[in-house]
């Protein structure tokens, strides 16, 4: 008989057998302990396969076909409100708990972290505010911050500069047309004359690339990153992807062009009188990367999670005329149309349009630009719903256990929105006593809140009006009055937004 000890290939996997069995009987009563002493009950388990491999592939799978708000709805259908999977090298916690996303983002702030999508963005978006944790995190925030208390943050004029371009887009033949596409170009080109202080929207920038090359290069970063962010640590097998690598490198290299002018504005006391936000930012610091790196933070949410909206609310009043008709109504009364104008559109008047606001918030509840988001726990914790048998018990978290919480799901759950809550009912917000909280969250919460949320919600409003003003008939393309939504990280339409839009008098 072969003698183990003669063997020391043979031994060391012996002994590294015991030692991981050790450990993981080790690890296993410690979190037992943990748990009881946080008060917590089981949580149920989804199949996963072996080693977590099964579940594994089928979210790869659904993050490269767009389809992980639908995985998720599935799986909450199926499993209940809070459950956990296993994937190779994680844990995963699934919630749509209202409590839970309220103590994720609030009362235990400190427990949770970006954990490994910081990394798996930071080629793309380095260390900006959508990006870090910690410091990082606090300093870009105390950063940006004082940038959107002020008044040019949504400027209107600068806006109908775009919106004159997106309505000349529109077929005069009254055919139907995709209207996702020319959303996506005129946040495209209103965000980087926002944020550069000059639109890539012309023939040339002067950067030498034009919004086109750059939005399609800013789609593939993101569609990358996508995929990476559904890989977690196996991330570094899409790393070496020479077209993701290129498409960032094309990003970069349009930002950094941006940044220079800015600081070279900056030295050279020739500072445009129109409000730029890289110019302001460069005030306060002169770190080129630092800028870069917020500035394309922010063409993200300003960029595609506004276009998301605009596309999502022109689909739902598509196939809404009773809803067409009221908002156009309301906004015809205040403003009046290009022939009749009726009074200045301003940020107050905006803001009061009370229909206007039940419009975007009910667009906002079914189709949320960016529908799921994570968290990381950053130690052995606890979440207040999802253990025991009935899920209302605490339920332990350990340390590393990924946490998505899809608002996709919790903005539909009939249990709080009604049974017609899968269904496009603006009017529900003028009922009495409708206070939302922690189960209405597209702007997330706590303290990392959207700053551009007032930004994003007064340029998609501004949008609508010039819209309502300039045409009073909207019709579909006789599809389904059900969206076929696509997410990578942002919520797109799958098939486009097909409508007809046309002045009935002409």
């Amino acid at each position: 008989m072969m003698d183990p000890s003669q063997h020391p290939i043979i031994s060391l996997l012996i002994l590294s057998v015991i030692f991981l069995i050790v450990k993981n009987v080790y690890n296993s009563l410690r979190s037992h302990l943990r748990a009881r002493a946080l008060g917590c009950q089981p949580g149920v388990y989804g199949p996963s396969g072996p080693f977590g491999l099964g579940f594994f592939m089928k979210i790869a799978k659904a993050a490269k076909e767009g389809n992980r708000i639908h995985l998720h709805d599935d799986l909450y259908k199926i499993h209940g409100n809070t459950f956990k999977q296993r994937i190779p090298g994680n844990e995963i916690l699934f919630t749509i708990e209202p409590a839970n996303a309220k103590a994720i983002l609030t009362a235990q702030f400190e427990d949770f972290g970006l954990g490994h999508r910081a990394k798996t963005f930071w080629p793309l978006l380095g260390d900006g505010i959508f990006n870090a944790d910690g410091h990082k995190w606090a300093h870009a925030r105390t950063l940006l911050r004082p940038q959107f208390t002020k008044d040019q943050v949504a400027d209107l004029q600068l806006m109908d500069e775009h919106i004159k371009t997106f309505i000349e887009a529109i077929p005069k033949d009254k055919s139907i047309f995709d209207i996702q596409p020319l959303f996506f170009a005129f946040t495209n080109s209103s965000s980087t004359h926002f944020l550069f202080g000059e639109s890539l929207a012309g023939p040339k920038s002067s950067s030498g690339s034009g919004a086109a090359e750059f939005g399609r290069a800013f789609d593939k970063s993101l569609e990358w990153v996508s995929r990476r962010l559904s890989a977690q640590k196996l991330s570094f097998l899409v790393d070496g992807n020479k077209e993701y690598t290129s498409a960032c490198k094309f990003v970069h290299d349009i930002a950094d062009h941006y940044v220079r002018l800015a600081l070279n504005a900056r030295t050279e006391s020739r500072k445009s009188s129109r409000y730029i936000f890289l110019q302001a930012l460069a005030d306060d610091t002169q770190d080129p990367k630092v800028l870069r790196d917020n500035i394309l933070n922010l063409l993200i949410a300003g960029r595609d999670t506004t276009a998301s909206l605009l596309s999502s609310v022109l689909f739902y009043l598509s196939h809404s005329p009773s809803v067409w008709k009221r908002l156009r109504q309301e906004l015809i009364d205040e403003f009046g149309d290009l022939t009749h104008p009726t009074g200045e559109i301003t940020h107050a008047k905006i803001k009061n349009l009370r229909y206007l606001r039940y419009v975007l918030n009910e667009t906002l509840r079914l189709l949320p630009p960016v529908p799921i988001n994570s968290r990381m726990a950053l130690k052995d914790t606890s979440l207040p719903l999802g253990g025991g048998p009935d899920g209302k018990s605490p339920v332990f978290v350990k340390k590393g256990t990924i946490i998505p919480f899809s608002l996709y799901t919790m903005h539909r759950r009939k249990d709080i929105w009604g049974p017609d809550a899968e269904h496009f009912q603006p009017e529900r917000w003028e009922k009495d006593g409708l206070v939302r909280t922690w189960e209405y969250i597209p702007f997330n919460g706590g303290p990392r809140i959207c700053l551009g949320q007032q930004y994003a919600l007064i340029e998609a409003s501004y949008m609508l009006i010039r819209l309502v003003q300039n045409f009073d008939q909207l019709e579909n393309d006789g599809g389904s009055p059900m969206p076929n939504a696509k997410v990578d990280l942002t919520l797109t339409h799958r098939n486009g937004v097909n409508v007809r839009l046309y002045k009935s008098s002409s």
